[in-house]
């Protein structure tokens, strides 16, 4: 299994943020994470608020943790109201490290084996994803939103 390099991991960050200043994003917090969960790279920018850092890494964490993209994990609990007390129970035994809003996407390799996730908080949910799967492209590799 190919896993990601913290070469990978730096480039999304960067053209992440980069994509966020094109596009007039609000400061982001952006947090990469390898296929076991663990922080590869992280960069907050100046003003982003104090709490972007735990939700970035929230929404990774939930996608990776679930298996799909923390937009698909959103889906389910607005569209299927038995969903919530699942997401209720799923966050307390993570320690609240699940957010199931947009902006949290697999990373895929060339052969679409998982081998990690983005999570970006700043914005609304909609630009914080559109700035993952910027930074993921940039990588050469393969964002996966559901």
């Amino acid at each position: 299994m190919a896993e990601l390099s913290l070469r990978e991991a730096t480039t999304i960050v960067e053209a992440s943020l980069k994509k966020g200043r094109e596009t007039s994003c609000a400061p982001l917090a952006v947090a990469v994470l390898d296929a076991g969960g663990h922080l590869k790279a992280f960069a907050r920018e100046d003003g982003a608020g104090i709490i972007r850092p735990q939700i970035a890494m929230g929404k990774a964490w939930g996608a990776l943790g679930m298996g799909i993209g923390s937009r698909a994990l959103a889906r389910r609990v607005a569209e299927q109201p038995q969903q919530q007390a699942f997401f209720g129970a799923l966050n307390a035994m993570s320690e609240g490290r699940v957010v199931p809003a947009p902006g949290g996407v697999l990373i895929r390799d060339a052969g679409g084996a998982v081998i990690g996730a983005v999570g970006i908080s700043g914005d609304v949910s909609d630009k914080d994803e559109a700035c993952a799967l910027a930074g993921i492209a940039a990588a050469k590799l393969v964002g996966d939103t559901g």
